[in-house]
């Protein structure tokens, strides 16, 4: 009788979970977290969840996808913009407390999530329109993936950047992979194991955004990327060039990481994170010691894992990255239900890679 019970409260739980994200999977629809706009020639996206930041949902991408290739064979459709509602953010990142649920609760969620934005982070890389990327916010995880793919991605002094999945127990997804290891030396290992934040000009210095404007030029700019006839992509570089020339806010001021860079470069030169490690306690500077403690913080899996990541991705296609990084989510989300030491959300991925 006890284990029947049981079997029955066990039964109730796991059905009321999947409820909870079939809820929260269905209750908004493409027309209130996400807008589509035809302005002039061109296409405008606004994310357009401002109360969670702007988080990046199965819904959204279901729709942003198809939008996408509707105006890509559009010929009255020149160029894409994509912007976040509100004044905080542009977008947070992915959500993760669904795909936490989904995973405990075996809900395919997990697999649909992944597959669906990766193709459309492919799509983005590969988009023969210009694609314009208002990153006037908070850009992480999801939202980078949605910006740093683009040919044009632009930062304003309220613009903060970080990939901070090693600190869930995840890895910098969304092709990660591809971007982080291509930016100056080994600064893109650096932000992608310890999440360390980058904000307004400092996020089009390292080269995650390809220009800086003043957030209350943003309106000016958007109006005046709307008004352009059938604008080239060298069309479009030469109007935000012209705002960037005209946006001197913090120029003066150094790149929070200069002093830095060199010592980046030589410390997190390793063939492992154990190295890396052992060279940032054998320097025993300030940098050093605190950057200790931060990756002391993040989950031992999730570390190597991006490190391995990152090797790998550096001699790979976007494409390849993608592929990569899928089967990567999938494995990590095996050990949602499978107790493991991996200090975070229990994530786990196998040895061989």
């Amino acid at each position: 009788m006890l284990l029947i019970i049981v079997t029955s409260a066990l039964r109730l739980r796991s059905a009321c979970r999947l409820q909870r994200i079939q809820g929260h999977m269905m209750s908004t629809k493409a027309g209130s977290e996400v807008l589509f706009e035809k302005v002039g020639n061109a296409g405008v996206i606004t994310l357009n969840r401002p109360k969670a930041l702007n988080a990046l949902n199965l819904t959204m991408i279901k729709h942003i996808y198809p939008q996408l290739k509707k105006w890509d064979k559009d010929s009255e459709t020149d160029l894409v913009i994509i912007k976040g509602a509100g004044e905080k953010a542009f977008c947070a990142g992915g959500d993760i407390r669904a795909v936490s649920e989904a995973g405990k609760a075996g809900d395919s969620l997990t697999q649909d999530l992944f597959r669906e934005e990766y193709i459309l982070n492919n799509t983005i890389g590969t988009y023969q329109k210009p694609y314009v990327a208002l990153i006037d916010g908070i850009t992480m995880g999801g939202g980078v993936g949605l910006s740093v793919h683009g040919r044009f991605r632009v930062a304003t002094e309220k613009t903060l950047f970080a990939m901070p999945e090693t600190g869930i127990g995840l890895f910098p997804d969304v092709g990660g992979g591809y971007f982080l290891p291509r930016l100056q030396g080994k600064l893109g290992l650096f932000l992608a194991l310890t999440g360390f934040r980058l904000k307004g000009r400092d996020v089009q210095r390292v080269g995650v955004a390809t220009h800086f404007v003043q957030s209350d030029k943003i309106v000016s700019l958007e109006k005046d990327l709307v008004d352009l006839k059938t604008p080239s992509n060298s069309d479009v570089a030469q109007l935000l060039d012209s705002y960037q020339e005209q946006s001197s806010l913090d120029a003066e001021k150094p790149f929070v990481l200069q002093e830095q860079t060199d010592a980046i470069d030589r410390l997190f030169s390793a063939g492992s994170v154990e190295e890396i490690m052992e060279n940032l306690k054998k320097d025993g500077s300030a940098f050093a010691l605190k950057q200790t403690e931060t990756l002391a913080k993040m989950s031992p899996t999730s570390l190597k894992l991006t490190f391995r990541q990152i090797q790998e991705g550096a001699r790979m296609s976007l494409q390849e990255v993608l592929v990569m990084e899928y089967r990567l989510s999938q494995a990590c989300m095996v050990c949602n239900a499978i107790p493991c030491k991996c200090n975070a959300l229990s994530f786990h991925y196998p040895n061989q890679i």
